[in-house]
């Protein structure tokens, strides 16, 4: 009989394979950080780098973006958990349509309602104002369905004991259910997060002042403006890019958790 493959071997082939697959998905980032420090075919320099961070005023996209990511990011957690919650423990009324309307708001994307949102933050009087950045998306119809599906899949016994215990609604959902989702959580506040920051759709549509420019919208008007300049453009995309790769490795292990996590309950 053929002799079977040791595990060492099998280990050594998938870690080459995972290897060279993650290379080719950074390839064209480390592509952009490449051209971008050798400005015009140059010897290397941060000369661009410089330079599109003065002409772009990153500093004040960079706040306008970690604001509004921060409070839309805030705003889906503590919504998406007070609906899952109720959606999955509580004898809400009409709550199988109720849970039918979030799941469907999934199935729209944000582009498609750009007119009567436009009418609806033009009625409130939010056009130009931090509120267009934020309000459209401070709710998710996905998050609301994933916290859902993982306040289901923690026993019920749990909640049952500490009830016993004296412990009301507020404090079961305070000391029981967020401990038992905060794999969910991280996960669920990262994708928000890099969502927002990524987002060029409400900056564009909704508002026009200068001084509430994004990350994403700085860089749109980089591309129409330096398209000429290879290496300054890109130089422009890498800074914008720094922060969510930062991010992505700084909470790695939370993420590979909460990904495991959610989908071993869902």
């Amino acid at each position: 009989m053929p002799q079977q493959p040791s595990r060492n071997t099998i280990d050594a082939v998938l870690a080459i394979g995972l290897a060279l697959a993650a290379l080719l998905l950074l390839s064209p980032l480390l592509y952009a950080a490449w051209v971008s420090l050798h400005p015009n075919g140059g010897p290397w320099s941060l000369a661009n780098y410089r330079q599109a961070w003065a002409q772009g005023h990153f500093v004040r996209a960079f706040a306008n973006s970690t604001l509004v990511a921060l409070t839309v990011t805030a705003s889906q957690t503590v919504t998406s958990v007070c609906a899952g919650y109720a959606l999955a423990r509580l004898p809400v009324p009409g709550r199988n349509l109720l849970l039918f309307l979030a799941i469907a708001t999934i199935a729209v994307p944000l582009p498609l309602l750009a007119v009567p949102l436009f009418t609806v933050l033009k009625w409130g009087r939010a056009i130009d104002t931090y509120g267009a950045l934020i309000w459209p998306t401070a709710v998710s119809g996905y998050g609301v369905f994933w916290i859902r599906q993982a306040v289901q899949s923690i026993p019920l016994a749990l909640e049952e004991a500490a009830a016993l215990d004296g412990a009301n609604r507020g404090q079961i959902l305070w000391y029981v259910v967020l401990p038992a989702l905060r794999p969910t959580l991280t996960v669920l506040a990262l994708f928000a997060f890099l969502a927002e920051w990524n987002d060029l759709f409400k900056p564009l549509v909704f508002t026009t002042r200068p001084e509430l420019q994004t990350v994403q919208l700085v860089l749109s008007s980089f591309q129409e403006q330096y398209t000429a300049d290879w290496s300054l453009l890109m130089a422009a995309v890498t800074i914008a890019t720094l922060p969510a790769i930062a991010l992505f490795f700084v909470a790695q292990k939370q993420l590979v958790k909460g990904l495991t996590a959610s989908g071993l309950k869902t």
